[in-house]
């Protein structure tokens, strides 16, 4: 399932059913005679290699036809993990992840994975064991509304009521979660129907007719916003994570290079524009870098494209690039105005639309003095730290010894807090994908499933490495198991601090130093528990042995835990207060 756009005049190709991979599975097809076997058949269709559940009642006739398939079947610990795998795995393959789970408590589980993936736009489909239909609204054992719940944080979902069309659902969902601006979708399955007897087999995996998003913008607005980029003297691009959903990636970087215009990203847009190149100032927002937000509050043309301006990257709306004239690139025309207004709105494809850009510029703008004036503030501005002697474990230097030992491919997950953002800011991305975390939720726990999710849809000889807080790495810990019995190789670096830190961070800044309930300091020790699990561990106090035990656990064909003690002290910085002006970023708790 490519995201790659089709020119306006092309048409896809269908695919020739008696050729390759669809000729070797018609050799060993079995037709489908439940609702069930017709699910996981439009899962087949539709090219799905692999998903991630916990089994139950419910859905128990899913996974008998399961048996019989060559799907890849995860089984997680707990129905979160199987949403966050299920999500990291579309993320890093850059097409829906599958999840599973049975009525009741499997599918409210799987919220807040679902709620993930739609604040971050990443294609999922849920599947959803219930009750028979005819018990739905009596109370029955695990039953739960599903449809009524999940209806909020979806694209859409649906409820199977017939045998014979829920194949087809199923197809539909699934490509929905893809087209256009992706997003979680869900098909509830009562029993009845998984059970129910058919003999008709799904049709292709298409979305809705109604659905389908304009790609090409108007060009008349992207005249207009060619003609702004030539007269600019102080251009900024903003790339968000909509770029890589587009995989549009290339079509930025060259659009960058050809127009020689400064670039930020936004968290989820990380990766996609390399950070080792000169036009990069890194990513900005609350925690980025200190250039990065001094570029955004000079700027007089800011084009942001696949970005939707959330309060993160903004702080106060009415502060931000306030000099600016605003370019906005988006395939969701909601965005377009929602939380900053566009002079210049362009709907449609990431990449499509910079090549329109791209054709219409027909010169670069003047903007030396802009460029030296960047570089100016990543020398007065730089991302630096101290490592005091008399002074625990930096969490910034074991992040930089873990980039330095691994290639550029790795791939990172993370939970969330004050690790996600050293990880983010001392980890030099170069490639789209290989930053996998949790942004709009911002969810404690996603980096370990994430990082299975991950590292199942990876070749094998990329490195995935879960940067984890010691409060994240507790709340799916369970994972761990999952990871021991599937042999899967991931190191698990977690920076414990004995705190949830950035909630310690905002108490000793905003609430007088009242650590109410921020204290892990009965936290277990992660090591001796990894190697209960089957896995191996290592704890770290101390520089000298960063490096040494980096090399032995990215060495360990397996998973593996280094739990790193660091300065419970250490804070994020720089720092954008919530609600405030980027370019009044503070460095100390003092400037707060």
């Amino acid at each position: 399932m490519s995201k790659q756009a089709p020119t306006p005049d092309e048409e896809p190709a269908d695919a020739d059913p008696e050729t390759g991979a669809d000729a070797e599975r018609a050799a060993d097809f079995r037709p489908a005679t439940t609702g069930a076997e017709s699910v996981v058949h439009a899962l087949e269709n539709a090219g799905v290699e692999a998903a991630f559940g916990v089994q139950g009642g419910a859905i128990m006739p899913v996974y008998d036809a399961l048996y019989h398939s060559d799907i890849r079947h995860v089984t997680m610990a707990h129905e979160q993990g199987a949403a966050h795998a299920a999500d990291a795995f579309g993320v890093v393959n850059n097409e829906p992840g599958i999840c599973l789970a049975t009525s009741g408590p499997g599918a409210t589980n799987l919220v807040t994975g679902i709620a993930d993936a739609n604040m971050d736009s990443d294609g999922m489909l849920a599947l959803t064991g219930q009750v028979p239909a005819d018990m739905v609204g009596s109370d029955a054992f695990q039953e739960t509304d599903t449809i009524g719940v999940t209806a909020p944080l979806t694209k859409h979902n649906y409820f199977a009521d017939n045998p014979d069309s829920v194949g087809d659902t199923v197809g539909e969902a699934l490509a929905l979660a893809d087209e256009g601006r992706p997003g979680p979708t869900l098909v509830d399955l009562p029993k009845d129907v998984t059970l129910g007897d058919t003999d008709t087999e799904p049709g292709p995996a298409e979305p809705p007719e109604t659905t389908r998003p304009q790609y090409v913008a108007d060009e008349e607005n992207v005249a207009a916003a060619a003609d702004a980029i030539e007269a600019a003297e102080r251009p900024l691009l903003l790339f968000g994570g909509g770029v890589i959903k587009a995989d549009a990636t290339e079509a930025a970087r060259s659009f960058a290079r050809e127009h020689e215009i400064p670039v930020v990203t936004t968290m989820p847009g990380i990766g996609s524009f390399p950070e080792d190149d000169e036009l990069c100032l890194s990513w900005a927002g609350m925690h980025g870098t200190g250039y990065a937000n001094m570029a955004i509050t000079h700027t007089d043309l800011l084009i942001g494209v696949g970005t939707r301006f959330d309060d993160r990257l903004t702080g106060g709306v009415d502060t931000f690039a306030p000099e600016a004239e605003v370019i906005h690139v988006d395939i969701d025309p909601a965005e377009i105005s929602k939380n900053v207004h566009a002079d210049y709105p362009l709907i449609g494809d990431a990449g499509t639309v910079l090549g329109q850009l791209d054709d219409a510029v027909d010169a670069a703008p003047d903007a030396d003095e802009w460029r030296r004036q960047c570089q100016e503030w990543k020398q007065e501005y730089p991302m630096d730290y101290a490592t005091p002697d008399d002074e625990p474990l930096k969490p910034q230097f074991v992040v930089e010894v873990l980039d330095e030992a691994t290639a550029d491919d790795t791939i990172v997950t993370t939970g969330v807090g004050q690790h996600q953002m050293w990880a983010s800011q001392y980890w030099t991305f170069t490639e789209p994908r290989t930053w996998v975390s949790s942004h709009g939720l911002g969810t404690m726990g996603y980096g370990l499933p994430g990082a299975i999710g991950a590292r199942i849809a990876a070749d094998d000889d990329r490195e995935v490495v879960c940067i984890d807080g010691d409060g994240s790495f507790l709340m799916t810990i369970q994972s761990l198991s999952v990871a021991v019995r599937e042999e899967l190789d991931i190191t698990v670096a977690v920076l414990n601090n004995e705190y949830i830190g950035m909630v310690r961070q905002w108490q000793d800044a905003f609430f007088e130093g009242r650590r109410m309930a921020a204290e892990y300091n009965w936290c277990p020790e992660f090591d001796k528990l990894a190697e209960a699990f089957g896995a191996r561990g290592w704890r770290v106090d101390d520089y000298d042995e960063v490096a040494d035990t980096v090399e032995a656990a990215l060495a360990y064909d397996g998973p593996s835990v280094i739990d790193f003690h660091i300065d419970p002290a250490e804070n994020v910085y720089p720092m954008v207060p919530s609600g405030g002006a980027n370019g009044k970023f503070a460095l100390t708790e003092e400037q707060l």
